[in-house]
């Protein structure tokens, strides 16, 4: 896997020492997991978990919706214990039967809140029956506590980094779409093209995330360029396309900036973002910039980006183009697999048709958005 942040200082290695530590005093818990909430979506989705045996749940998502007993438990802020999963019978949803089925008898779950919305859910399961008893769950608060910030302080550093590019956009005068429809479908495009590839390229769900988190500020760069390029509307000349390049360097120096700026340098996660500005227009061939890098020395981060990123740009109307048809984007560039583009990201892209048709009817263009997406990039792919 390449360029991947995953190490030490990862989400999932400080729940695995949470876990360690639990497992000291409660030795039977065999599996934390934590599943974040997308309350644009509503949709829950997993994120990371420290499980001693084959895990129930991977790459999974589900509306909050079609979980009953969860949006309860949203919705009361609540706790739910389960005591013999056996015993429950017929009346277990489809997720508790999967634990069933991976060797789990009991379990307690617990919503997590930051500022009063729902942030996710967390779960701990064991194998024994009727574990989860009232000196059980006393002991496990503290627990909960310590995994809620853990996940909420990683996720308010990737959104620091958004809102303050969000603020630089207002400053810059940049139009609303960069922070719009585009950036909603885009990143929504990158996460689906990410699970789909989980398992092929062995990501887990937290690396998953975060390239859905930091896709939307892929071109941060753009910021520095002027009005005059950035927003004008028709095809630029060889000598402003030279200038509109630059927005990947100067994209990089704004977020190495930013990281240190509010002390997030060394993250787990800041290499995915940095990976994404700064390889996001490299080509599969080589014939990309800034560095030239091609085939798999392309971060994937980056190359799963570039798909998403164009997908939505040639589905996009513009001053100077409609939009395309997905069946003519997807014929454009499939064409160019394997020249500008990682042959495995479009197949993961064409295999979510369904997928990419809710998402364009969630998050529709509104009018009077300009994204600086320039005909002279189709000359450059």
């Amino acid at each position: 896997m390449n360029d991947v942040s995953v190490n030490s200082a990862s989400i999932k290695a400080q729940v695995e020492s949470v876990h360690a530590n639990l497992l000291e005093d409660l030795p039977d818990i065999g599996r934390v997991a934590v599943a974040v909430y997308d309350g644009r979506t509503d949709t829950l989705k997993t994120f990371v978990h420290s499980t001693r045996g084959a895990t129930p749940f991977n790459h999974y998502e589900a509306k909050l919706a079609e979980v009953p007993s969860l949006a309860e438990l949203a919705e009361t802020r609540g706790e739910r214990i389960i005591g013999d999963l056996h015993a429950s019978g017929n009346a277990l949803g489809r997720h508790d039967r999967q634990l069933l089925e991976s060797g789990y008898s009991s379990s307690y779950t617990k919503p997590f809140f930051d500022r009063g919305e729902l942030s996710g859910f967390m779960f701990f399961d064991s194998e024994k029956g009727n574990y989860f008893s009232e000196a059980v769950v006393r002991h496990l608060t503290i627990y909960s506590h310590l995994i809620s910030l853990l996940i909420i302080n990683a996720l308010a550093s990737a959104n620091v980094l958004r809102s303050a590019v969000d603020v630089a956009r207002a400053i810059s005068h940049l139009r609303d779409e960069e922070t719009g429809a585009h950036l909603d479908r885009m990143s929504r495009y990158a996460r689906m093209i990410t699970r789909t590839l989980a398992d092929q390229e062995g990501l887990d769900d937290e690396f998953v995330e975060f390239v859905f988190l930091f896709a939307p500020l892929h071109d941060v760069g753009k910021i520095a360029i002027p009005d005059r390029i950035l927003l004008k509307a028709g095809r630029l000349t060889p000598a402003e396309f030279e200038i509109m390049k630059t927005h990947v360097a100067k994209g990089v120096a704004i977020v190495d900036k930013m990281a240190k700026s509010f002390s997030i340098g060394d993250s787990a996660h800041i290499e995915v973002l940095h990976n994404i500005v700064r390889y996001h227009h490299e080509s599969y061939d080589g014939s990309g910039y800034l560095t030239g890098r091609k085939g798999k020395d392309i971060p994937l981060e980056a190359r799963i980006v570039s798909v998403a990123d164009v997908f939505d740009a040639l589905t996009t109307k513009r001053p100077y183009k409609e939009a395309w048809s997905n069946d003519d984007a997807f014929r454009f560039i499939d064409n160019l697999t394997g020249k500008k583009f990682d042959p495995d990201c479009v197949g993961a892209l064409l295999s979510n048709r369904r997928q990419i048709e809710a998402i364009q009817r969630q998050f529709r263009y509104a009018k009077g958005q300009f994204e600086g997406f320039h005909e002279a990039y189709l000359d450059d792919l």
